[in-house]
């Protein structure tokens, strides 16, 4: 009986330290581009993620439920942001390296396209919602929101231009 109890104890360390060394092999290989940043696509990143999070949280201190226009703001607003964020990892990371299938330039070019074209229509709804109202913490927010929201959509268009540059090129070759 003691021999099969050895058996499965020693299974039980081996699939460990085999986990372990996967986990150490893979921790290690992560790779990290610290002058990403610094470039101008980056830039536009961390303005996009820093004004988007002010546009939607200009208008979420609100209530912004009594119009109607701004549900379509805030979805905008959130969306594209957590998607901004889930991107600048990704490019921060290098994981578009480790992921050759995937057309990355032309998934830039139409994330940043999709994100200028509708980024421009929920600042135009935004602009044309802000009504002044007795209460002058909602206008003063919504005016902020409206006028970050299309500071925003100026980084993703300079974002949509520097990607279809990057597709073009890669189209070329």
């Amino acid at each position: 009986m003691e021999d099969p109890q050895r058996a499965r104890s020693h299974t039980v360390t081996t699939t460990a330290s085999s986990f372990a060394e996967n986990f150490s092999t893979t921790s290690s290989s992560f790779a990290y581009d610290r002058e990403f940043l610094r470039t101008l696509p980056g830039l536009l990143i961390v303005a996009e993620i820093v004004l988007g999070l002010l546009v939607w949280t200009l208008i979420a201190g609100t209530e912004y439920f009594r119009v109607p226009a701004f549900g379509w703001v805030m979805f905008v607003a959130v969306f594209y942001w957590v998607l901004t964020v889930f991107f600048l990892i990704i490019y921060i990371t290098m994981t578009y390296t480790r992921i050759p299938q995937v057309p990355w330039t032309t998934v830039g070019l139409c994330f940043n396209g999709s994100a200028f074209v509708l980024y421009l229509s929920a600042a135009i709804v935004d602009a044309s919602s802000v009504s002044l109202e007795r209460d002058s913490h909602n206008f003063n927010s919504w005016a902020a929101s409206s006028f970050f929201a299309f500071l925003v959509t100026i980084c993703y268009a300079g974002n949509t231009y520097f990607s279809f540059i990057a597709w073009r090129s890669r189209t070329i070759q």
